[in-house]
């Protein structure tokens, strides 16, 4: 009796315990979800130079950070100062009436004889569309803008956020074994299980960020590259946004390419506009369906439904990183539950 309310007394401290030293953690969740992120991504590079080191485990880490740091880290830090320049500049131009999001509906109209009437007969309130275009794209800027300036006020927060995200990225780097063996013996499951559990998160996450993040990378590439040799303005900053939205099935980018290869047409440069749309269909379009199955593999491809609903709900409860979290959790929750119903079966089948 004194041993069952013992361990029912320590299972309770634990909790509260554990519990206390997550909210204390808190602040860092970004930084800490980050720096296990890269680490997983990592790993096999890890792994790899630990060979050629003769197994020199904080060399070989501080190695691999560096390598990491020049080939992501750098890159992302300069894009996102690029981003917030044009995001700035952007909503500079729109307040100061250089550029009239309004102006896009007018020449669109105008390009169409048949469309007035069109929209008339249904029911289409050009004035409308126009007041709320102009007043979305004023809207979006200025949170951009805001953002921007939040950043800057911020500096100091968003350094030591990234310096504690590459500081526990190292250990994670060169003690990652141990920390995997610790995590393993804590779990009360079956050595088998235990080990399919944490593989299989393994693999999905490195599948999840792969597929969603590099490919959503490389559409945004893509689409900046084509904006900025067509001499559309904001190039980086739609480049950022087009990276967004691939994330999103179905759709993604061509929510950018296309409303914008419709406003060229509308405004007479044909060649753009024909450029923009063979561009986008054929090489931004196609990236997705190439570069995936390569980069995720077909077992661990998500329903585009699961991505979306995943994704939106990710990104409405936590912010930015949702993007990446939010697939992530729906990976592993079926990953799970596959494991689950295989076990099932086998037991049901003995």
């Amino acid at each position: 009796m004194q041993t069952a309310i013992e361990k029912r007394t320590f299972l309770i401290l634990l909790t509260v315990v554990t519990l206390l030293f997550a909210v204390i953690l808190r602040p860092f969740w970004s930084a800490i979800f980050w720096a296990v992120v890269i680490t997983v991504l990592f790993a096999p590079m890890q792994t790899r130079l630990l060979v050629h080191m003769k197994g020199h485990h904080t060399r070989t880490a501080l190695l691999t950070l560096l390598i990491c740091s020049v080939i992501v880290i750098m890159p992302v830090l300069a894009l996102l100062s690029a981003f917030i320049g044009e995001g700035v500049g952007l909503y500079a131009r729109i307040e100061s009436e250089e550029i009239n999001p309004a102006l896009f509906i007018d020449r669109v109209v105008g390009a169409i004889p048949f469309l007035p009437g069109l929209m008339e007969r249904i029911g289409i309130d050009t004035a409308s569309i126009r007041a709320y275009l102009s007043s979305s794209a004023v809207g979006i800027s200025e949170v951009i803008a805001q953002q921007a300036l939040s950043v800057g006020r911020n500096t100091v927060n968003f350094t030591i956020s990234l310096a504690l995200m590459m500081y526990l990225t190292f250990f994670l780097l060169r003690d990652g074994e141990k920390i995997v063996r610790k995590m393993e013996a804590a779990v009360p499951l079956s050595p088998t299980r235990k080990k399919l559990l944490f593989s299989k998160f393994v693999e999905v996450t490195r599948a999840t960020v792969k597929g969603n993040l590099l490919v959503a990378v490389v559409q945004g590439a893509l689409g900046g590259f084509i904006f900025w040799l067509l001499g559309i303005p904001a190039a980086v900053l739609w480049a950022v946004v087009m990276a967004f939205l691939s994330l999103i099935p179905a759709v993604g980018a061509a929510l950018v390419w296309v409303p914008v290869a419709i406003y060229l047409y509308a405004t007479g440069k044909w060649v753009e506009a024909s450029v923009l749309v063979a561009y986008g269909a054929l090489i931004i379009g196609l990236a997705d369906n190439v570069l995936r199955p390569i980069l995720v593999g077909r077992d661990t491809k998500l329903p585009d439904y699961i991505v979306l609903f995943s994704t939106m709900g990710g990104l409405a409860l936590m912010g930015i990183n949702g993007f990446v979290i939010g697939p992530l959790i729906a990976a592993v929750f079926l990953s799970f539950w596959a494991i689950f119903t295989a076990d099932l079966a086998a037991n049901t089948g003995d």
